[in-house]
């Protein structure tokens, strides 16, 4: 078996974080990873490690990038707040203003930041779509738009896990005249130097590290699903070998197959932790910024086993359904499936990013990602 190593650095403060890091790898729990924090929009974490393939004859290098599912909501989420904050979006407008097609089957009164918070009723494809239709960007989005609501629209929150990207993006679109990928990579990711995608060109496919799917749990076996879960998860088939094409990695499917790794996703969700500005550039007001703290539902999930969840627009605000509990309120968070995270804490103006690609099985992060990040809050004296 090849022997994993760790590069790239952090500041004398946080040795505990690297320790943590490369604990990771030593007790076998970590394939290839890179973990990143920054504090008032300087890096002051960046490591890399491991290795990009199952069979550990390709480094994990400091450039390289890997599929963090769910974290691509952060982005879509973000690239909403910009263009609110720049008023072309209001999220208590009725979704039909912009997406006129939206309002049929009873969904006239459904809101953007309904739609923001996963609390508009659709969180999956009624009649059924297939993974396969995750690349026919018009079939996707006038389905929902023909369907109705999966539950009474703003009485709780039940997660999107695939149609999120699928609703913003096209009110993105509405507005814009271009596609949710391109306006995040053209007003947000361009101007940091984020190398983050929703749209992977071909050109970056030898960069992207193979995901490793987390082996069947033994104790899920048998779980009856509620019909909502059912729509959600089991009516659309997608797979992890799946991201390892050119098909998957080429789409704009802007709730799950963002490219990227914990250097980008750290840049990019530190325009919110700073109030607006990274790299020496403004992006939005710090207003706007404030906006994703806004409370938006906060009560049982319908597709999260029932969790009590507190979205706010687009992020998750701390809540039972994330163990690890932060320092400060002011807090954004959210992960992707497998075990990819990022936290963005308002008050200390520090953002902390995790992108791996063996995959775990847990609901909202893991404990890989977490012991770091409790390293550094104890290297700052805070007590979460």
């Amino acid at each position: 078996m090849a022997v994993a190593t760790t590069d790239g650095f952090a500041d004398a403060r946080f040795a505990a974080a690297r320790e943590a890091f490369e604990a990771n790898f030593a007790d076998g729990e970590e394939l290839g990873a890179s973990f990143c924090a920054t504090i008032d929009g300087e890096t002051v974490v960046d490591l890399w490690g491991g290795f990009a393939d199952e069979a550990e004859q390709l480094p994990w290098t400091r450039d390289t990038i890997v599929n963090v599912y769910s974290i691509t909501k952060t982005m879509t989420a973000l690239t909403a707040l910009w263009l609110a904050d720049r008023g072309a979006l209001d999220f208590a407008a009725p979704v039909a203003r912009y997406w006129p097609e939206f309002a049929a089957n009873g969904k006239a009164g459904i809101t953007v930041a309904q739609l923001m918070s996963h609390s508009a009723g659709l969180s999956g494809w009624h009649p059924a779509i297939s993974g396969e239709d995750f690349y026919d960007w018009e079939k996707a989005t006038s389905t929902l738009a023909a369907q109705a609501p999966l539950w009474a629209p703003g009485s709780a929150s039940g997660y999107h896990v695939y149609t999120f990207g699928f609703l913003i993006g096209e009110v993105v679109r509405r507005i814009t005249g271009r596609t949710l990928g391109t306006v995040f990579r053209e007003e947000i990711a361009a101007p940091l130097n984020a190398d983050f995608w929703i749209g992977l060109p071909a050109s970056e496919d030898h960069r992207v590290a193979d995901l490793v799917p987390f082996l069947p749990s033994s104790a899920a076996t048998g779980v009856k699903m509620t019909t909502i879960q059912q729509i959600t998860f089991s009516d659309t088939r997608t797979d992890v070998p799946s991201t390892r094409t050119r098909a998957w990695r080429g789409a704009e499917i802007p709730a799950v197959n963002g490219h990227g790794n914990a250097r980008s996703i750290a840049a990019i969700q530190t325009i919110l932790a700073t109030g607006g500005t990274a790299k020496g550039q403004r992006i939005m007001s710090e207003a706007g910024c404030r906006r994703a703290l806004e409370v938006q539902i906060d009560g049982p999930d319908l597709v999260m086993r029932g969790i009590s969840v507190r979205f706010g627009l687009g992020y998750g605000l701390p809540s039972p359904i994330l163990s690890l509990v932060p320092p400060n309120p002011n807090t954004l968070f959210w992960s992707g499936g497998g075990g990819s995270f990022v936290l963005i804490d308002t008050d200390a103006r520090m953002t902390f990013a995790y992108a791996m690609n063996r995959m775990q099985r847990g609901l909202v992060g893991d404990a890989r990602s977490f012991r770091i990040i409790r390293a550094m809050w104890r290297a700052l004296g805070m007590t979460p």
